[in-house]
């Protein structure tokens, strides 16, 4: 029987990378929030290949739980989770309000936090499903101007750790992905000159591209014998950032 993955924020970025990478192998739901033109566009793309998009606010519990519950409909059961939906806050700590701090950590952990919360009661009865957490280079190593994303997702490698841990004796597996500088949406808050300056720290002297990171997601996903790991996929800037 196929597997169904279900990703949240897939209509763009490394979450479009791992839905195109996954049609046609897993039956595919992806949540998009704001981006309906685009998750509707990729659905028409793919449907033949049993990809169904579904509008979801991974900060609301409801929300998640109906997405949760169509994707059931639709095909039964969903047997991998990837949590990729993420935002980020630039500037100076001191310039920034609480509700923007609020914002990005309901969306990059609480975010995690009640999307694995409302698939693992299925997971744990069958006992066996994966989790993937889409993390970051910034939360194993901190950046300057990014503390509240920074920290966002080092609590996402805590909170796979701790999961892992938790769910392995019921046969669940979850792992977590730390990107580098990936040539998204993200990136174009910076200047050319800046991505080229970026690029110059990388020891493999680019960006990565989304589809890197969704094989690494997918490989988390089918390797049966990883659990709790945060796998770098950053061009090996880690060594000059550590």
């Amino acid at each position: 029987m196929t597997k169904t993955l279900f990703v949240t924020g897939g209509s763009r970025g490394i979450g479009e990378a791992v839905v195109r990478r996954a049609a046609g192998k897993y039956n595919v739901v992806f949540t998009y929030r704001a981006n309906r033109e685009l998750a509707e566009k990729l659905e028409r793309e793919l449907g033949s290949l049993g990809v169904v998009a579904v509008c979801c606010d991974v900060r609301d519990e409801t929300s998640v739980k109906r997405a949760v519950e169509f994707a059931k409909k639709r095909f039964g059961k969903i047997d991998v989770l990837v949590n990729n939906v993420g935002v980020s806050k630039s500037g100076l700590l001191v310039d920034m309000d609480e509700g923007e701090w609020d914002d990005v950590f309901d969306v990059n952990a609480k975010g995690a936090f009640l999307t694995s919360k409302a698939v693992l009661p299925d997971m744990l009865s069958a006992r066996r499903g994966a989790i993937v957490n889409v993390s970051s280079i910034w939360g194993q190593v901190g950046a300057s101007c990014e503390v509240a994303y920074s920290a966002s997702k080092a609590a996402v490698i805590g909170f796979t750790k701790a999961l892992a841990k938790e769910v392995a004796p019921m046969g669940v597996r979850v792992n977590a992905v730390a990107p580098g500088a990936v040539d998204t949406d993200m990136m174009k808050e910076y200047s050319q000159c800046e991505i080229e300056d970026i690029c110059k720290e990388i020891p493999l002297g680019r960006l990565a591209r989304p589809e890197e990171i969704a094989d690494a997601i997918l490989f988390l996903v089918e390797n049966e014998y990883i659990t709790g790991t945060t796998l770098a996929v950053n061009g090996g800037w880690h060594t000059l950032c550590d």
